[in-house]
């Protein structure tokens, strides 16, 4: 058994939960078996104009988290009141800024910037020092998404599954192709972080060409059909190379936090013994 101490934070006090961690909103993949509750306490908003949410949300009682990819989001979650701010770096699996800056650099400024909103750190967090790391950043927690695709509680393939677990951060890039090619609406300005991909390897630089190409679109559909292509990606962080094991949600949270107090005191010198 792992003993836990309770790290607490503006997160964790507002939420009244035990650790400072927090699972990504992710499309396909989180079900209800991550959640603990049915009627939610919070909603999150990412990538695009909050203000036909906002009244709604507010309406049913439930807090406001906002993920922002740049400054100008920053701005834009703190004037409509978002009770926690995520920044998001450029190295989270899926979609993220095409303007986007490093988690390490992106955090501290977000943070500074909404003082005193509670900010929670997204993008290549994967373990308990990548918690720590954000805890020491500046944010009261970390948003974590791939990490949790490998669990049994997560509604993914098993075929994605090992692909994580198999997978290296030097095989996740960003694009636009898989969205052009799976006719998704995303904004060309929110790219995504994926594992490779045979239509990738294709098409990849040639968005425009793609768009305009019907027969390539009809293409992709058909290979897909026909199973030669994968259905969809894998959306997959460039800290992929740290998830090694498939381990239930809870023993996760419980592992990540352990790790994150364990780095916490190597960083403080409070594991090493005195001198004498």
């Amino acid at each position: 058994m792992i003993a836990v101490m309770t790290l607490r934070t503006p997160f964790t006090e507002y939420f009244a939960v035990r650790h400072p961690i927090a699972l990504a909103p992710m499309g396909f993949s989180a079900g209800g078996a991550l959640a603990e509750t049915y009627r939610p306490r919070v909603v999150m908003l990412s990538f695009g104009d909050p203000a036909p949410f906002l009244e709604p949300i507010r309406q049913a009682g439930a807090a406001l988290i906002m993920q922002v990819t740049d400054l100008d989001e920053a701005r834009r979650a703190l004037d409509v009141g978002a009770d926690v701010i995520v920044a998001q770096g450029i190295e989270a699996g899926g979609h993220s800024g095409a303007r986007g800056r490093s988690t390490l650099s992106f955090v501290p400024i977000v943070a500074d910037l909404v003082a005193p909103t509670p900010v929670l750190a997204a993008g290549g967090i994967a373990d308990g020092r990548g918690v720590a790391a954000a805890l020491v950043l500046g944010a009261a927690g970390a948003l974590i998404g791939t990490r949790f695709q490998a669990t049994p509680e997560a509604l993914v393939h098993p075929a994605i599954t090992k692909a994580i677990l198999e997978g290296a951060g030097e095989d996740t890039e960003r694009n636009t192709v898989l969205d052009i090619a799976r006719g998704a609406p995303w904004p060309s300005k929110y790219p995504a972080r994926t594992l490779g991909h045979p239509f990738l390897d294709h098409w990849r630089g040639r968005d425009e060409e793609l768009a305009a190409d019907a027969g390539a679109l009809r293409a992709y559909q058909d290979g897909v059909q026909r199973g030669e292509l994968p259905p969809t990606p894998v959306w997959a962080s460039a800290a992929i190379d740290l998830i090694t094991d498939l381990v239930p949600a809870a023993d996760l949270v419980g592992a990540l936090a352990a790790q994150a107090e364990e780095a916490l005191a190597r960083a403080s010198g409070a594991d090493r013994p005195a001198a004498g």
